[in-house]
């Protein structure tokens, strides 16, 4: 399942909030060795003050963070714009009716506990759930695309779960792999695509929790 937090409501849920920073710190530091700022075993950046919206895979059973996603809109500070520029020549998108998704992270502690293929299966199936969540969460806000930057490694993700998107700007060359900034459309197609795919016709978002308003 999925559940969401805003940016505002972060010191309601301390414990949550400090597993998914504790988590993204030994993926974007420890598993995938980027230049990210770590600080008492916990990654956070300034685009985490900006009262984003936050998205976490849940076990529905033990509620064990499987993942997580953070979503800002693009009308105000947010990485494309003031961070990667760079794959933007032309300038970054900037609408109330598009988002950035960024921080997306798989918990790396699913690889190391049971059997390899179930765990795969966990990971595959996480990833897509988070998928998922995004275009419910967009579609319910309005919110019409979201634009993201990632690397070679997560376009094969992408296209390996079905979930189309179109490259804007220039793609670059950033450290020791290719950096791309795609635009991905929050449509039913997209949603049906993604459940077809890993097996969730059904809606994710937890519905006993608070939905967003329209604003991140």
């Amino acid at each position: 399942m999925i559940r969401i937090i805003e940016g505002v409501d972060r010191e309601l849920h301390p414990e949550l909030m400090d597993e998914m920073f504790r988590m993204r710190a030994a993926v974007f530091a420890g598993r995938l060795g980027w230049d990210v700022t770590v600080k008492d075993g916990r990654e956070a950046d300034r685009f985490d003050a900006e009262d984003p919206l936050y998205l976490f895979s849940l076990n529905e059973e033990t509620e064990e963070m499987q993942g997580a996603v953070r979503l800002l809109p693009t009308t105000g500070p947010y990485m494309l714009r003031d961070v990667f520029s760079l794959l933007v020549p032309d300038g970054a998108p900037e609408s109330p009716l598009i988002w950035e998704s960024s921080r997306f992270a798989v918990n790396p502690s699913i690889l190391t506990s049971g059997e390899r293929a179930e765990a795969n299966h966990i990971v595959n199936r996480t990833t897509i759930e988070l998928l998922c969540g995004i275009v419910e969460v967009c579609q319910k806000a309005g919110v019409e695309h979201i634009v993201s930057v990632f690397d070679a490694r997560m376009a094969r993700i992408f296209r390996s779960a079905d979930c189309p998107f179109d490259i804007i700007g220039t793609p670059t060359r950033i450290g020791k792999t290719m950096t791309y900034a795609g635009l991905f459309d929050m449509t039913n197609d997209m949603r049906r695509r993604l459940g077809s795919v890993g097996g969730l016709p059904y809606a994710v978002l937890a519905t006993h929790r608070s939905q967003p308003t329209g604003t991140a």
